[in-house]
């Protein structure tokens, strides 16, 4: 039923796409398609996860030539107008049920979570920071594409792949994803800061004062 789905995605597009077209191609009943997913958008967004396993989450050893395989296999992907439909389709679908925007999310969740292995690797091997994001450095990895994709609305290609890989890579290694004390609770440092401040009952003058009311010195404390 699935392929049925990916095949109806490529000849008519998201727009056509409808759990009867789907019934009809697959000889399998409507109801039974209904049973199982219940909206062509959940349909769409299952598409989605059993093809992107197709994605190769590479191993070469070293993490810069991992982030170029990987784009490359992206780019390559995406280069296929049925897969680029399809990620619209999933984005569309997102959008108008809540039960696919959690499957998209679980899916964009697990998939940075595979291919963060790489960056644990790396971590291993030396060539990065202990507290390096893998979320962070993979999801800089990617946007280029979706950005490409769903706003410009403009083709992928290797050197988009090339330098995608190569900026996630030069801002890793430069440190830009890596953890930090400030990164130990949701707020800044500022925040943190302004928490702290905020703590005791006394303002920084009042704090100041204190230290002359304590000295015989003082007019009021010689009374």
């Amino acid at each position: 039923m699935l392929d049925a789905a990916f095949q109806e995605l490529g000849d008519g597009g998201y727009a056509a796409l409808t759990v009867e077209r789907i019934a009809q191609r697959s000889g399998v009943h409507a109801a039974t398609i209904y049973r199982r997913w219940r909206t062509i958008e959940r349909i769409v967004c299952e598409l989605m996860i059993d093809i992107s396993a197709e994605v190769p989450l590479p191993d070469t050893g070293a993490l810069a030539d991992d982030l170029r395989a990987l784009a490359r296999s992206i780019a390559a992907f995406y280069a296929e107008p049925r897969f680029r439909g399809l990620l619209e389709a999933v984005v569309s679908a997102a959008a108008r049920e809540p039960a696919a925007a959690d499957v998209l999310r679980e899916f964009f969740e697990e998939r940075l979570r595979l291919a963060g292995r790489m960056v644990h690797r790396a971590v291993e091997r030396g060539e990065l920071a202990g507290g390096a994001d893998a979320d962070e450095i993979m999801a800089a990895l990617g946007a280029p594409f979706y950005y490409r994709l769903l706003i410009a609305r403009r083709p992928i290609d290797l050197r988009l792949a090339d330098r995608a890989a190569e900026a996630a890579w030069t801002a890793a290694r430069a440190g830009i994803f890596t953890r930090g004390p400030q990164d130990a609770k949701p707020g800044n440092a500022e925040l943190q800061s302004a928490e702290s401040q905020d703590a005791e009952p006394g303002t920084a003058d009042l704090q100041s004062a204190e230290p002359r009311n304590a000295e015989p010195g003082n007019a009021e404390g010689g009374r």
